[in-house]
């Protein structure tokens, strides 16, 4: 299955239910039902056992820490549960340069804002972020596609700074073969990266697994309204659209690299030329000067031939 839609293809393939990774989606299924978000949550973070979460809330709005960087390629959804924690879950249907960046200070702006000024640095929770990342970013072994990062000793790992963590999962690397144990994060990323196509039917593992046949259920063409459809369609557009301008620059400083490079190759041909005939016409004892005259070279340049 293709990463990211054709344009003429959106709405108009035979499937029957719309990708999950679109804002409208992804937020509908993970943004409006706790049940769904702590159970994903659960699956793909490396929590505890005694440390699973039981009950989560959304952060209202006010609580969102701003995205200065936020493209048409972003989703994410925010969340608390029972013990304070905070959970930013972002998909990322792009990878860029500055992604690890813009993650790092989003969770650290989630980390600040806990407190008010003078109230005591013990009240701060801990902050996970959770990334899924629809292109291959990290250079690592093909199946590698999860990524946990924590502050650690850089001699002793086992020793942590808690209060930060980080995930990125890598969705094109995954096989459901990779993940042994975890049942419900095969099932979850399997509803991630299968469903949005052509198919007219869900894979039977979903389907018969209570929360992801809930997560599908939402997704049907056939539950969305005309204006939910319309604003699906437009998310997919400013997608293509976006990406077309990434591949446009790529192309055009690659070309500009390429042009660049072919000058400083003719450059350094002609300099080796022009070394080349220094050397002759001091062999034959020319002036320096007009050496330096009828080759370009400085008289320094020549004296060193």
């Amino acid at each position: 299955m293709s990463i990211i839609p054709q344009r003429n293809n959106i709405l108009n393939g035979s499937g029957k239910y719309l990708d999950p990774k679109a804002d409208l989606t992804f937020k509908l299924v993970f943004g409006e039902h706790p049940d769904l978000m702590m159970s994903l949550l659960n699956a793909l973070l490396p929590l505890d056992d005694d440390g699973q979460i039981t009950k989560v809330e959304y952060l209202t709005p006010e609580m969102v820490p701003e995205n200065p960087g936020k493209k048409n390629s972003v989703v994410d959804v925010r969340c608390t549960d029972q013990q304070g924690r905070q959970f930013i879950v972002e998909m990322q249907l792009y990878w860029n340069p500055y992604f690890q960046q813009r993650v790092l200070l989003n969770a650290s702006k989630a980390v600040v804002r806990q407190l008010q000024q003078g109230e005591d640095y013990r009240l701060i929770h801990p902050v996970y972020c959770l990334s899924l990342v629809n292109q291959i970013g990290f250079e690592s072994e093909p199946d590698e596609f999860y990524h946990d990062y924590a502050i650690v000793n850089t001699e002793h790992p086992e020793r942590r700074i808690e209060g930060l963590r980080f995930v990125f999962v890598e969705l094109p690397k995954f096989q459901p073969k990779t993940i042994a144990e975890k049942k419900m994060a095969v099932l979850w990323l399997r509803f991630l990266t299968e469903i949005g196509g052509d198919q007219t039917e869900a894979p039977a593992e979903l389907l018969d697994n209570e929360l992801t046949s809930k997560a599908l259920g939402i997704v049907e063409k056939s539950a969305m309204s005309d204006a939910q459809l319309y604003a699906y369609e437009q998310f997919w557009r400013a997608v293509i659209d976006e990406q077309a301008l990434i591949d446009g620059g790529y192309t055009k400083g690659r070309e500009e690299g390429r042009a660049e490079g072919e000058a400083i190759g003719r450059a350094d041909g002609e300099r080796s030329k022009a070394l080349e005939t220094a050397r002759k016409m001091k062999a034959k004892h020319y002036p320096v000067a007009d050496i330096a005259e009828m080759t370009g070279l400085t008289e320094k340049e020549v004296e060193s031939v």
